[in-house]
């Protein structure tokens, strides 16, 4: 005879953290949406997208054009397109691989740390988003400082891929909190490797497209660049109060609890007609 205390057992248990999905007869839905992916993978891209419009990042595109590219400003100017899309495709794909398997290596350690664990670990972690949505703002003065490989590679396009790396391995107070939110975004998707290495990809994509399009429309986008360079400070204070918003909610709990009514409803009302 079953005890009647089990049903409020796994009731317990159910909330303490993001559930696993259970089987359903949607198993399209269940495929595409094996933990809150839904939200995680545009917060990824949003945040890849903040980190290049920060004060990081975004004064030095004009820079990381001509160096990766070699050409000068006057070729910049005329817009050798060609070259100036090579040339930040490779500087874009340098830091993708030190970010993605950044992504892989944080999500499968903290699969093997955290069983059993999992509810207070994303806790933790969502204090310490809070603290790097801080850092993001200005906060914490001993981490404004950056850290990065200063012996730079050749310029030009054999350069470029190399430039890419040195720019993931890095720290800058800009990169590194939205990047640290997007692994614990993994995490809370469920530790799992895959995941981790999907959301860093997508991370990368809202990093790298940028330089691509301005790449692509180099004088439109100058003027562009100017516009958010003027307002730095709310690009700041905007994307600084998102991370602190998203680690309140994980470290309060209800972070998970959303997500978990999110992939309820997910499986029970969206049908793909295959």
């Amino acid at each position: 005879m079953i005890p009647a205390a089990l049903p409020a057992l796994a009731t317990s248990a159910a909330s303490a953290m993001v559930p696993a999905l259970a089987p359903s007869a949607n198993g399209a839905a269940q495929a595409v949406l094996d933990g809150p992916l839904l939200v995680a993978i545009p917060l990824a891209a949003l945040a890849g997208l903040i980190s290049f419009l920060s004060p990081c990042v975004l004064p030095l595109v004009p820079g990381y054009l001509g160096y990766v590219t070699g050409l000068t400003g006057a070729d910049l100017a005329q817009r050798r397109r060609g070259r100036m899309v090579l040339g930040v495709g490779l500087f874009v794909l340098g830091f993708s691989v030190v970010f993605v398997l950044m992504g892989f290596v944080f999500q499968y350690f903290g699969a093997m740390v955290s069983k059993g664990a999992y509810s207070w670990v994303l806790q933790v972690l969502g204090l310490v988003i809070v603290l790097l949505g801080v850092v993001f703002m200005g906060g914490f003065s001993f981490l404004q400082r950056e850290a990065k490989i200063h012996r730079r590679p050749p310029s030009g396009l054999w350069g470029a891929p190399v430039l890419g790396l040195t720019f993931g391995l890095g720290w800058a107070p800009c990169i590194g909190p939205t990047l640290g939110a997007v692994l614990t975004l993994g995490y809370s998707a469920g530790a799992d490797a895959a995941r981790g290495a999907l959301l860093a990809f997508v991370y990368c994509l809202g990093l790298g497209l940028p330089f691509l399009l301005v790449a692509l429309a180099f004088g439109k986008a100058t003027k562009a660049l100017a516009f958010f360079r003027r307002h730095q400070l709310a690009v700041m204070r905007v994307g600084g109060g998102i991370l602190i918003l998203l680690g309140l909610l994980m470290a309060t709990g209800l972070w998970g609890h959303w997500m978990s009514s999110l992939q309820t409803w997910f499986q029970n009302s969206v049908v793909f007609s295959l």
